[in-house]
């Protein structure tokens, strides 16, 4: 994947959320930052001690057949013999200081502030969440026409899913 094709929402799509983590896999990340993913885990076996259980974890045979299965960029994972590592946002930025690469260190620059742009979303979302049921209580019961409009708006709050790629080649 070339710089200038990546933009943020390509990273935030790579973005899963595994054991109620948001993590990146190693394959995903290797192609982000231009190496092989058997360099990727060539460097997190040298620097084994970077990578503490918050950084960084393996995935579970049943972990790698899920994501698999639902991320149809990721289905040759499950033909792997190795399991796949997953990495946290501060397990991103440990690689780019392993890979000792100019281009490492500004694509995690830029994975980084996807992540918090991530957090920061879902931040909002609990903040009008909360607003939300407020409101709700102080005029709950004058209206049911007003309850309606609450329960429209919850229903426009839910996460969507992400749009499914198209199977097939793309020019």
């Amino acid at each position: 994947m070339h710089n200038n094709q990546l933009t943020d929402d390509k990273i935030a799509s790579r973005i899963l959320m595994i054991r109620g983590q948001r993590v990146l896999l190693a394959t995903d990340i290797a192609k982000l930052y231009g190496v092989t993913t058997k360099r990727l885990n060539e460097q997190i076996r040298r620097n084994k001690v970077r990578f503490p259980a918050d950084f960084m974890f393996q995935l579970t045979k049943a972990e790698t057949h899920q994501v698999a299965a639902n991320c149809g960029h990721l289905r040759q994972i499950k033909f792997s013999a190795v399991l796949p590592y997953a990495f946290t946002e501060h397990g991103v930025l440990m690689l780019a200081n392993v890979l000792h690469s100019e281009k490492a260190v500004l694509v995690s620059v830029r994975i980084i502030r996807t992540f918090i742009r991530l957090r920061e979303i879902t931040a909002t979302h609990k903040e009008l969440a909360l607003k939300l049921h407020d409101l709700e209580h102080k005029v709950g019961k004058h209206d049911d026409e007003i309850q309606s409009i609450f329960i429209a708006i919850r229903q426009l709050m839910k996460p969507s899913e992400p749009p499914r790629r198209r199977i097939g080649f793309h020019p």
